[in-house]
């Protein structure tokens, strides 16, 4: 015990530049990993069919409900886990991390019972055409149903990084996005013995991936849970500390989704730019979603130990890298929009929409450092309500009726 402690004490003592510029870069590699996943299916899919990349972007709110869920749980683990080390209870840390797991279990097969009777109705929502539809419907219910990798990654990854292991789950992911990439074009366009499967042999290809991430993290991050007597005081404290950041990504999705719904009422290609933007901007945003991961058990464990100098410290060091990055995506975003877009579809509609539409988008990408750091605060210390309030104010309050009133007004 006294060696898992020690190792924590490294977030009360060391300096925090140092102690960011060593977690950080790990975890930004590994989710920009993550977001490979997305954007490897999307390029070799665009060149099997623009119906098929129109079914991608239909389906990804439903992959961010999958990490809403996921890695939500995991934070809310993440953060029982620091303040435990912190307070030296190394016991009651492990029996978060195995009630985490069963949470994880549980909620995947909710999910995947759900997403399958509701996939045909929620897709006719955001797609008019048939073959967008039929082709949107494979993926999701293959992905979706098939997530059960996610999940159980999702609370491993975060046992690792409770404990500063930032190492592990970067290897778990660049080897699943690797395998990802393998199959791809054998499974989307066949290869030898195995038969061309078009959109549904993208989806089986990230599945995979997927799974492997899983197993890699599983083997040192597993935690045997408790018994069910006293599981429930584990529950009670996971989501606690978890439960605004899964209502946070939620609402990412009902955005995104509600963003589908307006654009749909235009044309397919309009929906097409709008998950090509969110895809291409996650390189940009991936040193601010690195960020969030990494701050959570830093400011976590000074904030239960009443080193509140050192949160201030953590938060301002924060908001300069991320700015620094940010403007990289303006600069991108601005004078290479057609290059961008041009990496997936050579259709013209969706050229002459991204061109227009993306440089005009980047003007919100500083004020996203402020608005995108500020509820991940208040969750480390545990003001999920403010860290809620936030969110909803930015996502869903503000966002979604502007949007709404720029159709009107068209």
């Amino acid at each position: 015990m006294n060696g898992e402690i020690s190792e924590n004490n490294f977030f009360g003592t060391e300096n925090i530049t140092k102690i960011l510029l060593k977690i950080a870069p790990p975890v930004m590699l590994a989710q920009l990993i993550q977001a490979l996943y997305n954007i490897i299916d999307s390029f070799f899919v665009g060149r099997y069919s623009v119906n098929a990349l129109t079914a991608l972007t239909v389906i990804y709110p439903l992959q961010f409900i999958i990490i809403a869920l996921a890695v939500g749980t995991g934070v809310g683990v993440n953060t029982y886990m620091a303040r435990k080390f912190a307070q030296g209870k190394q016991e009651a840390a492990d029996h978060a991390a195995g009630t985490g797991m069963v949470l994880e279990f549980i909620t995947w097969i909710i999910f995947a019972v759900i997403s399958f009777f509701i996939m045909e109705s929620y897709v006719m929502t955001s797609a008019k055409s048939p073959e967008a539809i039929s082709d949107a419907v494979v993926y999701g219910n293959i992905v979706c149903i098939g997530s059960l990798g996610v999940f159980l990654e999702g609370n491993w990854t975060k046992v690792h990084q409770a404990r500063g292991n930032m190492r592990l789950p970067m290897f778990a992911q660049i080897t699943g996005a690797l395998i990802n990439i393998a199959l791809d074009p054998i499974l989307i366009f066949g290869y030898g013995p195995i038969p061309e499967m078009g959109v549904a042999g993208a989806a089986y290809a990230t599945v995979c991936g997927q799974a492997a991430a899983a197993v890699i993290t599983g083997v040192k991050g597993y935690r045997k849970p408790p018994k069910f007597s006293k599981m429930r005081h584990y529950i009670n404290r996971i989501y606690f500390y978890g439960y605004s950041s899964i209502v946070m990504q939620a609402l990412y999705t009902v955005y995104i989704v509600a963003l589908n719904i307006i654009l749909a009422g235009f044309s397919d290609a309009a929906v097409t730019v709008l998950g090509l933007y969110y895809k291409l901007q996650s390189f940009f945003f991936i040193p601010l979603f690195g960020l969030e991961t990494c701050i959570v058990p830093i400011i976590s464990f000074n904030y239960t130990r009443g080193a509140y100098t050192r949160c201030v410290d953590t938060m301002k060091a924060t908001f300069y890298i991320s700015a620094a990055f940010m403007l990289a995506g303006i600069i991108s975003f601005t004078f290479f929009p057609r290059q961008l877009i041009g990496i997936f579809s050579d259709s013209r509609e969706v050229l002459e929409i991204g061109t227009a539409a993306f440089p005009i988008i980047s003007a919100s990408f500083l004020p996203a450092v402020i608005s995108l750091m500020l509820p991940v605060f208040f969750q480390a210390i545990g003001y999920g309500k403010t860290s809620l309030f936030l969110s909803l104010v930015r996502q869903i309050f503000c966002l979604i009726p502007i949007f709404g009133c720029s159709r009107l007004s068209d």
